[in-house]
Formats: C-alpha cells, structure tokens, sequence
C-alpha cells in the first residue's frame, strides 16, 4: 500500500517479523524525508476538506471507520497478534478498547470543542465572552510497538474528531499495523485524511521536522528527549508518553487474592511490555506473607511460551534490559521466588517475582519493561506512598484497599491511579491519560484529549458601552477614582 499521494523516493524495504519465531510477517517501504514532506504536504490539503466537513460531518466518516474495524477486528488482531507476539486475545482485547476510544472521541468532540459562552467578569460585564477550540492542522503521531492499535489510536481517533488530519509513523516492529488502519480509513472514508509513513527512526525524525502542528510521541524517555529537541528548532509543540515505573500498594485492609491477581497481571500482561503495567509492588506487614504466597503461587501456573498467556518480548534488544536488571537485584542481595535469570538468546522471559531488592537498584528505580516484579514489605502506607513517589516516573499506579483507596490515591505522584483494579483508567474513555516527570507531559482521551489536538480561540464582544471607559486615552481621572470604588466595593471588603 503506498501511503501518500507521490511515489516513494526511495526504493528501500525492511521487513517485520514475528518475535516468537522470527518468520516474515510483511515487508514495508522505508519512507525517506521526501517522502514524509510529501505525506505531510497533501495531509495539509486534506485537513481542509475535513475540517470543512463540520463535526456532524466527521462524525459519519468516523463512525465509518468504526463499524469496519469492527466488523474486521479478527483480521486487526491477528496482524497484531504476528507483529508483537502477543495472544490473539490480548490482540483482540486491544483492538476492541480502541474502537470504544473511537466511538467516544467522534460523538463528544462537538460537545467539547465547540463555541460556548463564558463569564466575563464583573469589570468587563459589557462584554460577551466565548471560546471554542480549533483544529491545528496536521498531526504527526509516532506510535509504540508494545500496543500497536490502542495507544497510538489514543491520538491518532482524537485528533481526526477534533478536525486535524494525521501521518502515523508506526514503531518499525509493527509497520503493518500502522497501514492497516491507514488503508481501512481510506477505504471507509475515500480520502488521505490519515496516512502512514513507515521505516526507522530517521522516518519519525523526519516527521518531527516536516511542518506539522504537533508531534504525538509514544517511546521512550529518552527518545522522547530527542523529539522535543527536534520539535523545539521549530516551536512545534509536543505530547510525550514516555516510560514509567509503576507502583502497586497493598494496604492491611485489601483483599490480598485479587490485589495478587492484578500485580500478576499488571505485570506479565503483554510480556510486562506496558508503560502503565505494573513493576512494583508495596505490601502492608500484615499481609505481606499472605499477599506474596498468593502471588507466587500464581506466578508458578503461568509460563511465557508460544501459544501461552505470556508471549515473547517483542523487541530483541529490550532482553538483554530485562537480564541486566534481574541479575542487578539478584547480585544486590534480591532473591527470585519465581523465574531468575535470563537465559542468553532467550525470545521468551518467563514471569519473575523479585524480593528483597534494594530501593536504589535498576530492578525498582529504572523501567524494566519485562514481566517481572519487585515486591517490598512496608510498616504502613506512609512508607509505601513515600516508596512508590520514589522514582523519576510518574505515570500510572494501582491501589488496594478496602476503605482507604482515596486517600492513598490522592497522595501518590501519578497521572493515573486505579483503586482495586489494575491499568483500568486506560480503558475508560472519559479520563485523560499520560504522565508527569520523566513519564512525558500531556494528555491523550477524554476530553483533555480532544482539547490536546486544537487551540483555543478567544472572542470578547462588546455588547453596550461600558459605564466606566477602561480601554481608550478619553480615560478622566474622575472614571479612574470610579473604577477604584468599584473595585474596594468588590474585592477590599471584610477581614483580611
């Protein structure tokens, strides 16, 4: 499938493969800075005529979109599921969250973006105030390859429901996912409103620089540092979904069956390739032995292998991240009460649970990315908060408690907790998602999302004269000692 309107300047190819057994699952153009200019180019023509279209307009052509994922949502997973190694039903789980994000994102962008009235004051009663959030343009989204579909949909379905059209650079381990969705909206829609540029990072490099509105960047940290850098030479700004170390906290009050569940979960789902997945784990003493047999025990059922529950990790150099920290901790004193070390030339990680590993350690303080999970005894919630608040990321975080869930939530440094449930706040499409510190900057879904993709437009409009002239040089100094009243009589009353 050829992404843009003009051929592609270059005639090189790469491959995708499927990390279980290394097979070919496609080839794909490697998309020069030409090529990019060139797809940013006519997206600059298409955003026109999509943004012409209006909200109810966008709302057909991507209610469109929707009803053929759906319908194909087989054929969505199974690349999925060959391009990343993961199950077939986490595939079809993914997909599916999407396409709810979707259905969300085309039926409220209207009700959030459009004109609406504001209050303008007590100074500036006169005036009718309103705002309304504009479109950018073109949106550059660079996606993840850990969660093809889902993540980089988060943008790439918020940003079309808010009037922009969209280059997809998808990470060069899923290419084939990225011109799916690509051909799909074609096919739905008729129009390049989306494309998709394929290749390595000097692609997404190239997209970075081609004069689109804003960058949508999924990745890591610091490859999110060298995006902003790109994008600050031309004040282009940027959404960063960098990395993050999440914490899980047991309180004495939870129920320890199913917070072990969830931190299993949280942390081998996908192969522990989750930003918001689960890496730590903070335990009450009083339920620490009861919490740490449960999820052992759970752990030993579940094994990383082809056709398993836990697939392969996807990308090849991210093993070698996951063995350096596990035999961190384990040189440090930690022990491995399920898994070990990572054997070499291993496709496969099986799930590990870690204890006794200090603070200061890769294993807790860098993101590992692997299903593995350190697990920590603490006197009381105070040092589990002051733990999980304890690194440079702050992305997601789960909680379980029975009755004290807010008010350890509230505490935590974090752009997401889940109270009794893990990494549930993704899949609700009417709360933001994204990080602080290290873990980027910016939101994608809900309607922190929507707004993410437009500019506000501000109009004041006079509606009669004011009874005290504040803006022109016919100002007397009678009008001023009047607006000196009005404003003791307003704000300077009462105590201090």
């Amino acid at each position: 499938m050829t992404s843009t309107d003009a051929a592609p300047t270059s005639t090189q190819t790469f491959t995708s493969l499927d990390p279980a057994s290394g097979e070919v699952v496609g080839t794909h153009p490697i998309h020069s800075a030409a090529d990019v200019a060139a797809a940013v180019a006519t997206a600059r023509k298409q955003a026109e005529w999509w943004q012409a279209l209006g909200y109810d307009g966008r709302k057909k052509a991507l209610v469109r979109w929707r009803k053929l994922i759906a319908r194909r949502m087989e054929e969505l997973a199974a690349l999925m599921a060959r391009e990343t190694g993961k199950p077939a039903g986490d595939a079809l789980l993914e997909t599916a969250l999407a396409i709810d994000h979707l259905a969300w994102a085309a039926s409220h962008a209207e009700k959030v973006l459009k004109r609406r009235s504001v209050a303008p004051g007590l100074l500036m009663v006169n005036q009718a105030a309103s705002v309304e959030y504009r479109p950018l343009g073109v949106v550059g989204v660079i996606g993840p390859w850990n969660y093809p579909v889902f993540t980089p949909m988060g943008s790439i379905a918020y940003a079309l429901a808010a009037g922009n059209a969209v280059v997809f650079k998808p990470s060069e381990f899923t290419p084939g996912v990225g011109e799916w969705l690509a051909a799909t909206f074609r096919e739905a829609i008729g129009r390049p409103v989306l494309q998709v540029v394929t290749g390595y990072g000097e692609t997404g490099a190239a997209l970075t620089t081609a004069g689109v509105d804003k960058v949508a960047f999924t990745g890591s940290t610091a490859t999110g540092k060298r995006v902003m850098a790109a994008c600050a030479q031309t004040l282009t700004p940027v959404v960063i979904e960098a990395g993050g170390k999440d914490a899980l906290l047991v309180a004495d009050d939870a129920d320890v069956a199913e917070a072990a569940d969830a931190a299993l979960w949280g942390a081998a789902a996908n192969a522990g390739q989750t930003c918001a997945g689960v890496e730590r784990v903070y335990v009450h003493e009083r339920v620490y032995d009861q919490f740490l047999d449960e999820l052992v025990a759970r752990a030993e059922r579940l094994e990383a292998r082809p056709g398993g529950q836990v697939g392969p990790i996807t990308m090849p150099s991210q093993v070698e991240i996951i063995r350096r920290h596990v035999d961190d901790a384990l040189a440090r004193g930690g022990r491995a009460l399920v898994g070990g070390p990572v054997p070499e030339g291993a496709r496969f990680v099986q799930p590990t649970v870690l204890v006794d590993v200090p603070e200061d350690s890769a294993a807790v303080q860098e993101e590992t990315f692997g299903p593995t999970v350190t697990v920590t005894r603490v006197k009381d919630m105070d040092e589990a908060i002051e733990r999980a608040n304890g690194t440079r990321y702050a992305l997601g975080s789960t909680v379980f408690s029975k009755d004290q869930g807010m008010a350890i939530a509230q505490r935590l440094r974090a752009g997401m907790t889940a109270i009794n449930g893990v990494i549930s706040f993704a899949a609700i499409p009417t709360l933001p998602f994204g990080g602080v510190g290290d873990s980027g900057f910016g939101r994608i879904h809900g309607p922190d999302g929507l707004r993410e993709f437009t500019y506000p437009h501000a109009i004041a409009r006079q509606r009669f004269k004011p009874a005290i002239a504040l803006t022109t040089f016919r100002r007397t100094a009678k009008e001023e000692q009047q607006l000196t009243k009005v404003v003791r009589g307003l704000y300077g009353r009462g105590k201090r």
